[in-house]
């Protein structure tokens, strides 16, 4: 039964750091849920005929990743909701347009956090833009910029990813006016 708990975990040392470093979208459907997975269920190859191109947006601090386990005793259903909340200093038309985009489609995010892990949300069904802000601020040290809450459902956590899968897919095009 693939449900039974089979290994044990030692008290991790002291060694990891939260927050974000950078946020890659990929449009939805250009990722499978065929992937290959390794034995400590890590992706280490996209799924056959896969050729994502993947968009990095840089971030420093107040971005992150949560994942909620949602479970149902009476109907014996487990999912995990995934919330990526990222901030985007600058306004920029460029950037504006791009964040409509990204409210529009639901795409496939990976979330590049300061450890050097690379987490992928959305795989299955991507994420959709559940909230956010366009704001000038008030005060000189607000924040001039954008605030964006994409949210996906997945019957899995968000698969740690190899890094070299998505830094070897960068889009060319960068946002120039900022």
């Amino acid at each position: 039964m693939s449900c039974l708990i089979a290994k044990n975990r030692n008290l991790a040392c002291r060694d990891s750091v939260g927050g974000a470093k950078n946020v890659y979208f990929a449009n939805f459907g250009d990722l499978s849920p065929d992937v290959t997975v390794d034995t400590d269920g890590k992706i280490t190859a996209w799924g056959t005929g896969d050729t994502p191109t993947f968009y990095k947006w840089e971030v420093k601090g107040n971005t992150s990743l949560e994942q909620t386990i949602t479970a149902s005793r009476e109907n014996g259903t487990l999912f995990y909701e995934q919330v990526l909340t990222a901030i985007f200093p600058k306004l920029s038309p460029q950037t504006q347009t791009e964040i409509n985009d990204l409210a529009k489609g639901r795409p496939h995010v990976v979330l590049e956090d300061n450890n050097g892990n690379f987490l992928l949300a959305g795989l299955k069904y991507g994420c959709d833009a559940t909230g956010g802000t366009i704001s000038t601020g008030t005060a000189m040290g607000d924040l001039s910029g954008y605030n964006l809450t994409m949210s996906g459902m997945e019957p899995i956590p968000a698969y740690f990813v190899d890094s070299a899968l998505v830094t070897a897919n960068i889009g060319a095009d960068t946002i120039d006016d900022i």
